[in-house]
């Protein structure tokens, strides 16, 4: 799988890295072994960059015993989210200890008290515990403000969503991002499954072969990372196939401009 350099960071990603809302939030041993089981099948095809966050219950710390043993192939990327420092502080040095006391990518969840738990994170950065600071939102209501953040030069990366019927971001906020070389992760790419509920049929998907695609979720997938300004996609599943058939996504010939519009026209008929 190709690789790309976050933004100006000295951090290589995988294109297709992997989410865990939902799918690690789990309990129990036959569960949790699962998720290793998936973890063990992503490194397996290049797929090392899992993002979590202390919002996804479980699942910040069944990722960890997934990557256990395995820790140095994993780039783990994190999130502090609270309303308050004393807390924030808690998340986070609970998730150093779960994570080797490093963890690469350290965010601020949806931009929840930014201004105060940034100089936290930018003392752990000093000190070699984490690679880089980033912040994340869901909403395009917020985008605003996380272009402030951005602003600040106290942020090396961004979190946003992006999938083809929904492309507010490509207005303003990936054109900042690229002009400020701040990585770009994306997020919900196939619109938290929506898109994929009634998949276009093989007939529309021909066109796509000559570009490696086979499914409709790999062109999902492909078309994002066909935009430069992207650095990762992270899909989240439960399923060992899926985690091999995203990891196929990323592989080039990157769409062109047609194949986008393309693609971009099926998905807007689906939604």
């Amino acid at each position: 799988m190709e690789t790309r350099l976050l933004g100006n960071t000295a951090i290589r990603v995988p294109v297709v890295g992997m989410g865990t809302f939902q799918t690690f939030d789990v309990s129990g041993r036959r569960a949790e072994k699962h998720c290793r089981r998936i973890v063990d099948t992503a490194l397996s095809v290049g797929t090392n960059l899992f993002d979590s966050s202390p919002m996804y219950a479980e699942s910040e710390r069944v990722l960890a015993q997934a990557v256990q043993g395995k820790r140095p192939q994993a780039t783990i990327a994190t999130k502090v989210w609270s309303r308050s420092v004393d807390e924030g502080r808690r998340q986070i040095d609970q998730a150093l200890g779960w994570y080797e006391n490093h963890v690469d990518i350290y965010q601020i969840h949806n931009l929840v008290l930014w201004k105060e738990h940034l100089p936290v994170l930018e003392e752990l950065r000093s000190s070699g515990k984490i690679k880089c600071i980033g912040a994340t939102h869901y909403s395009p209501g917020a985008f605003g403000e996380l272009m402030q953040v951005m602003r600040t030069g106290r942020i090396q990366q961004i979190q946003i969503p992006y999938h083809a019927a929904e492309t507010l971001v490509e207005e303003a906020v990936l054109p900042l991002a690229e002009e400020l070389g701040i990585g770009v992760v994306v997020m919900k790419p196939l619109d938290q499954g929506l898109l994929v509920r009634r998949p276009p049929s093989p007939e529309k998907l021909e066109p796509l072969k000559k570009f490696g695609i086979r499914t409709w979720p790999q062109a999902l997938i492909k078309w994002i990372l066909s935009d430069a300004r992207v650095h990762c996609v992270i899909p989240a599943t439960s399923k060992v196939e899926r985690v091999i058939e995203n990891a196929a996504a990323g592989e080039p010939p990157w769409l062109d401009e047609e194949a986008r519009a393309y693609v971009k026209r099926i998905a807007v008929s689906l939604v």
